[in-house]
């Protein structure tokens, strides 16, 4: 399937600024750019690179005053994300699991699951295998917690988020690795362009590792897993955020498209 990609936002800045821009779409496995470009408006000098063994792409450049205009426009391919169902049935033991997988059990910044065991554990403990678990934990999540913006900020973490019951689906994802990572179940947060999101926005899921293989869950209900095109994943929100800047600046507008390319 095909999706077409515009992203543009706006700053005005007050001081020298560093931005580190997180909004290209990733170059991974099961996704293939057919075309993309960037455009900074007025134009400015800027380097994209790459993390050692990542597939995340950032765009980095400094600006002194001002007000600009970042663009991103984009034709990517991506691969329906078939489920294997028939290893969901069974729990990997963690002395089997990929080496490469073991930092997404660990408690982050965000997702404190240490101080969720018990809670994790009373409610979903009970469930047969992992698939199981993480489900409840994604349906418990869309029906506890109710969908408000303006609610939290930058520093919200998923304990906050299960003790005011109100967030944005960053919060949402937030609590959903942390329940998975209290029940050793492996989980990361995945940043992503959803189509038919309304309001259209950058967004946020997690994801789970079962049976070796990462499945995707959306706790907000307000996407497709087959309408998704990846940006970055990482242990929480802190690492693969769409803006880290060090300066002083103050975003004026975000507009955020992704729409099927009809065949």
């Amino acid at each position: 399937m095909k999706f077409k990609i515009f992203s543009e936002l706006s700053y005005e800045v007050f001081a020298p600024t560093t931005y580190f821009f997180n909004i290209l779409a990733s170059k991974g496995t099961h996704q293939n750019i057919m075309h993309e470009s960037i455009t900074i408006s007025p134009p400015l000098i800027f380097e994209e690179f790459t993390l050692k063994d990542s597939e995340t792409r950032f765009i980095k450049l400094q600006v002194n005053y001002g007000v600009f205009t970042i663009t991103y426009n984009a034709i990517v391919e991506v691969q329906e994300n078939i489920i294997d169902e028939s290893v969901l049935l069974y729990s990997t033991p963690l002395i089997q699991i990929d080496h490469e997988v073991l930092p997404y059990i660990s408690p982050s910044r965000h997702c404190e699951s240490d101080k969720l065991m018990k809670f994790a554990n009373t409610e979903f403990g009970h469930l047969q295998n992992e698939f199981a678990k993480a489900k409840a934990i994604n349906e418990w999540i869309f029906n506890a917690v109710e969908y408000a913006g303006g609610i939290t900020n930058s520093n919200t973490s998923a304990c906050d988020t299960i003790i005011s019951r109100q967030g944005v689906c960053k919060d949402f994802a937030h609590v959903g690795i942390a329940l998975c990572r209290a029940l050793d179940i492996p989980a990361r947060y995945l940043t992503c362009y959803a189509s038919n999101l309304i309001p259209p926005d950058i967004h946020a899921c997690f994801e789970a590792y079962i049976g070796n293989q990462w499945i995707i869950f959306d706790p907000t209900h307000l996407s497709n897993h087959n309408g998704l095109v990846k940006i970055a994943h990482g242990k929480d929100a802190s690492e693969a955020a769409v803006l880290v800047y060090y300066g002083q600046t103050l975003c004026t507008n975000m507009t955020v498209q992704c729409e099927v390319v009809a065949e």
